[in-house]
């Protein structure tokens, strides 16, 4: 079996290595990786192996965008540190979640898993679709948010949030009453949170609620002008490639 990790931790990689090990001698390790680009680089060069271990938080993104951008037919299982009770997710088909620390006995859960559904995976499984019905429990969805202002903590509910937009680095949490937090998250971590019927990852700089949205206007080159409010200076712009998505998302 050729299998390939996707993980930017050396420990967890280390262990997950010694796991695989001694659970099947013949499992063979084609290559490590650790982020979104270098990931994206390799599968479009290299033939995909038999399964993918993936953790879901990488240094440059999540593992969720390389499938995005890559059509992945073999079978992944995910990797993560946060805690079972926000995810609950990823059982589907060929997909299944690993908890870090990793334990032996659920690793061989998952690889029994994969030699169970192998004849499925030889027809063929279109990550991309797949990857559509991975999406955490509705209860678990962030509910509210905390944001330091001064001395104090102010929390504000995900439904009074108009949209996440980053500047210089640094995440700004737009509410519909008009104010603005800061947030320590990154819009990836973010996203990941928030229910993907209400909040859509427009571009690198911003994350908006469906609320929020005024109007949207066609723009050069088959991409979208997106208006919000609260209105902002700056354009918000969905690119050409995810324009069909978003109109998806919208309603059309």
């Amino acid at each position: 079996m050729k299998v390939l990790i996707i993980e930017d931790e050396a420990p967890a990689f280390r262990r997950l290595q010694k796991l695989l090990e001694e659970i099947n001698p013949d499992v063979e390790i084609v290559e490590v990786l650790d982020s979104v680009e270098e990931s994206v680089k390799w599968f479009n060069n290299h033939h995909i192996p038999d399964l993918i271990f993936s953790d879901i938080q990488l240094s440059d993104g999540i593992s969720f965008d390389i499938f995005d951008r890559i059509p992945i037919t073999k079978p992944v299982i995910f990797t993560t540190a946060f805690d079972e009770y926000m995810l609950k997710a990823f059982r589907v088909n060929s997909i299944d979640y690993l908890l870090k620390p990793i334990k032996k006995e659920d690793l061989e859960k998952s690889l029994l898993k994969y030699q169970q559904m192998k004849a499925v995976f030889g027809g063929g499984v279109d990550m991309g679709e797949l990857l559509k019905n991975v999406k955490l429990d509705g209860q678990n969805y962030k509910a509210r948010f905390l944001a330091k202002v001064g001395d104090k903590l102010v929390s504000v509910e995900t439904e009074d949030v108009a949209y996440f937009q980053t500047r210089h680095g640094v995440v700004h949490m737009a509410t519909t009453q008009g104010r603005t937090y800061l947030l320590d998250q990154a819009l990836d971590e973010l996203m990941a949170q928030l229910d993907p019927n209400k909040f859509f990852r427009a571009n690198r700089q911003f994350i908006v609620q469906f609320r929020s949205i005024l109007a949207v206007h066609r723009y050069h080159k088959g991409k979208l002008l997106v208006e919000l409010s609260p209105k902002l200076e700056e354009d918000v712009v969905v690119s050409a490639e995810k324009a069909g998505d978003f109109r998806k998302w919208l309603g059309d």
